[in-house]
């Protein structure tokens, strides 16, 4: 038998946990799923006792009344069982001990089966190596079951299946590298499709009791209808600024347009709408922190509903007794209490897994969720650790702390300039505000910058020649294509210069890969897009890439995996002018190599002066893990390789 969704309150909810597992043994009222939605969280319970035969929800699924949530096996049950159906309650329901009704009208879900891909999720890692196996075709697995162990050189994980079914078939071998979206499995998993109606005849026998009619609308299938909050996405960072709000109250919106610019340290991000419809309202204000999940604006949404699938006629007793009317879910309270926390609070606890009529509580009560620890499964946080938490910080005798006010560069305030003319005030950009603070740690990097000069006159004249044919192909042939080329292939030779202070201090990081950081000015300011692999790149894959990374930095469209991963950096002053600088090195990086414009110089030759183009190198380093003399040495590899470009193929 299908135990279904109740009457829950509201139109739908999300499938938060499931608190059962395939072979299961329940009772009746025992809780089978948590169901959250903005009014409540609800723990729905059995109307039936057996052994769970197959769950039909996963986590994260939105279900709405008579919705299928798992199919039991009932003890004792014949072959072909009679259907039953939800329960119906109203505010006139009565609690009957015996009802008999001559006929029951009510809609069979048959369980059809689907192949799903169970991927890699993001496992904070590049790559990582299959080290184990944990499941066979054939294998019935639950949800967050483990299925594979993967290692890399940060750490070993055991990652989840993200469906319950039966495994199908396995992609991958022990050994095997995979990164973020590799297919592992394949799963046949269950769920559940209306079909005709069937009307199922009691007994001849039954006595017959005066009813009443009661119409029950089955599940319907509909597109997106009525208020919708669009809230952050994923965007790689824990938090972002709102840079530009695109959209007003009453503008009409398609859907995938962008609604929202937000700002981080990494990138500049557009935040499209999930829906076509009309904007309600808007929860947020320009400079506001937002993270994963903040509702940014509420659309009024248009959608239609389809014709509903089926319909059930339930027989309920014509004599009905209110007092006896069944409640299912308790609503949230219409007065709202004050919010004790701040705006930064509030997203902290928006990160921690609880459930709404908790989030409120500690909005209530000033609780910062991070801090309680959680009692519930999965770690969640209950109600209870909520009053425990709050009761502790009651109890407690806390000591009087003086905390100075921080000064965030660590130099005095500045002084009052009103007796020399007076000054104002001029915002920098986002961009740099959230520089700052990487910026400063370069004060804790004992950094040298080694200068030599490469001659590019052979190499100049290289490109003159190829880049009308590039030009042709509507592709950009700079300097610069050849000079991370170059690069790149002096990085394998040279590793240390793309790896990383390890954090004990005693050893260096070396990477598999190399992933070099291009520095692109903006009228923002300097941002650092990545050009991942270049050492397996042609130049002129190099050249059409570092076209691609220049144009979406300035129009503002880097994702945060475009400004990820870098191991060494090149930053160019073009043709603006100069001879030489220092430019700071990146931490976690450990060198930066900064390129000035190129001038023709007289260069002897044993005999007389050459009129040579001669390219300045800044070669910025950390003293910790690179000595003077290797710098030199590099500084020094990396001009022949530009004075002919051939050795590369050696």
């Amino acid at each position: 038998m299908h135990i279904t969704t109740p009457d829950i309150g509201v139109d739908k909810a999300t499938v938060a946990e499931i608190l059962v597992k395939v072979g299961d043994t329940i009772a009746v009222d025992d809780s089978i799923v948590l169901l959250e939605s903005d009014k409540a969280s609800v723990e729905v319970p059995s109307t039936s006792a057996g052994v769970v035969k197959s769950i039909l929800v996963q986590q994260g699924d939105e279900v709405a009344e008579g919705a299928v949530l798992i199919e039991l096996a009932v003890e004792g049950q014949t072959a072909a069982p009679v259907a039953e159906t939800a329960p119906v309650e109203t505010a006139t329901q009565a609690v009957a001990a015996e009802v008999k009704s001559e006929t029951v009208e009510t809609p069979v879900a048959a369980i059809s089966s689907q192949v799903v891909d169970v991927q890699v999720p993001d496992i904070g890692v590049e790559k990582a190596t299959v080290s184990e196996i944990l499941v066979a075709v054939g294998d019935e697995i639950a949800l967050d079951d483990s299925i594979v162990v993967v290692e890399s050189d940060k750490a070993t994980v055991e990652v989840p299946s993200t469906v319950a079914g039966i495994v199908d078939a396995v992609i991958i071998q022990v050994g095997d590298s995979v990164k973020e979206g590799v297919v592992l499995l394949k799963v046949k998993t269950a769920s559940a499709t209306p079909v005709a109606d069937e009307v199922v005849a009691a007994p001849a026998t039954a006595p017959v009791v005066e009813t009443a009619k009661v119409e029950v609308a089955a599940p319907v299938a509909a597109a997106p209808k009525g208020a919708v909050e669009i809230a952050v996405p994923d965007l790689g960072v824990d938090k972002a600024a709102v840079a530009e709000i695109l959209v007003a109250v009453g503008d009409k919106v398609e859907k995938d347009q962008s609604i929202i610019v937000v700002e981080s340290d990494k990138a500049t991000v557009e935040v499209p709408s999930t829906t076509a419809g009309t904007i309600k309202a808007i929860h947020v204000t320009l400079g506001q922190n937002v993270s994963e999940g903040i509702a940014l604006v509420t659309i009024e949404a248009e959608g239609q509903a389809v014709a509903p699938v089926a319909q059930a006629s339930v027989a309920a007793p014509a004599k009905v007794e209110a007092q006896k009317a069944v409640v299912p879910v308790q609503t949230a309270s219409a007065t709202h209490s004050a919010d004790k926390l701040s705006k930064e609070q509030n997203a902290a606890n928006s990160k921690v897994y609880a459930g709404p009529a908790v989030r409120k509580l500690a909005r209530e009560l000033g609780v910062v969720l991070a801090e309680v620890k959680a009692s519930g499964p999965h770690e969640r946080v209950m109600k209870e650790d909520v009053f425990a938490f709050v009761k502790v910080k009651l109890t407690t005798p806390q000591a009087a702390q003086t905390v100075a006010a921080p000064v965030a560069s660590g130099l005095p305030a500045l002084p009052d300039f009103s007796a020399f003319g007076g000054s104002e005030i001029a915002p920098m950009t986002r961009l740099q505000q959230v520089s700052v603070p990487q910026l400063s740690l370069n004060n804790f990097i004992p950094q040298v910058t080694q200068f030599d000069l490469a001659d590019i006159t052979e190499l100049e004249a290289w490109r003159g020649e190829l880049k009308g044919k590039f030009k042709q192909d509507g592709i950009s042939l700079t300097i610069l294509a050849f000079i991370a080329k170059a690069v790149a292939f002096l990085l394998k030779e040279e590793p240390y210069f793309a790896g990383h202070l390890a954090d004990d201090q005693k050893s260096v990081v070396l990477r598999n890969e190399i992933h070099m950081g291009i520095a692109v000015a903006t009228p923002d300011g300097l941002t650092v897009p990545v050009l991942r692999n270049p050492d397996q790149k042609s130049i002129k894959q190099i050249a059409i890439e570092l076209g691609e990374l220049s144009k979406k930095a300035r129009d503002k469209k880097l994702s945060p995996k475009d400004l990820q991963g870098a191991n060494f950096t090149i930053t160019s002053l073009g043709s603006i002018g100069g001879t030489a600088f220092t430019p700071l090195v990146n931490w976690p990086q450990v060198a930066i190599l900064g390129i000035s414009p190129a001038t023709m110089q007289p260069v002897w030759n044993g005999e007389g002066f050459d009129p040579k183009l001669m390219l300045p190198l800044s070669l910025s380093y950390d003293h910790r893990v690179i000595n003077g003399a290797d710098a030199a040495r590099f500084t020094n590899k990396l001009t022949k390789l530009l004075a002919d470009i051939r050795n590369i193929l050696l």
